[in-house]
């Protein structure tokens, strides 16, 4: 896993590991780096996937307003959230994310799928409130913590799916 000191040298490069970061002295962590909240979608509709990408079908959703003050409540159940910061991870690092622990706490949780090398992009994940009394959440709230582990290797061909450079 990269150290702190590590992850402040890759985003001095150019691209930056992370970049539209709201404020990197908070989000740069020991061990990771922490996605912010953009936006909150819920689904409208039902997904479908197969072995083969061709029958893929992504629910529609709608997006979830803030109030006045920046507040969303939500009731128990999932939802899509979409991040601020936008990824640039080279051929010869991979990444995963784990929840903030204060989310858990609350009853709620985050849930991600493995960050390619070579991806690049806005990142999307599943919201998920357990707390049968529901989840208040603030916009540009810190989510996640996004962990970088460098490979043995670099990839010859990194990420190159239908979420390369989404949502920029």
């Amino acid at each position: 896993m990269l150290s702190y000191d590590e992850l402040i040298s890759l985003l001095n490069k150019d691209p930056p590991l992370v970049e539209q970061m709201i404020d990197p002295q908070v989000q740069v962590q020991p061990n990771g780096i922490e996605l912010t909240l953009l936006r909150i979608e819920m689904h409208e509709g039902t997904g479908a996937i197969a072995f083969d990408n061709s029958e893929r079908k992504l629910p529609a959703t709608r997006n979830i307003e803030f109030d006045s003050d920046g507040w969303a409540h939500l009731p128990r159940g999932s939802y899509k959230i979409i991040f601020n910061e936008i990824v640039n991870i080279p051929k010869n690092i991979a990444a995963i994310a784990k929840p903030r622990s204060s989310l858990l706490r609350c009853g709620a949780t985050v849930e991600t799928a493995v960050w390619d090398a070579g991806y690049c992009g806005r990142s999307e994940s599943l919201l998920v409130v357990h707390n049968e009394k529901g989840f208040k959440l603030k916009k540009n709230a810190r989510m996640l913590q996004l962990l970088f582990f460098r490979l043995d290797d670099e990839v010859q061909k990194g990420y190159s799916g239908i979420y390369q450079n989404e949502n920029i």
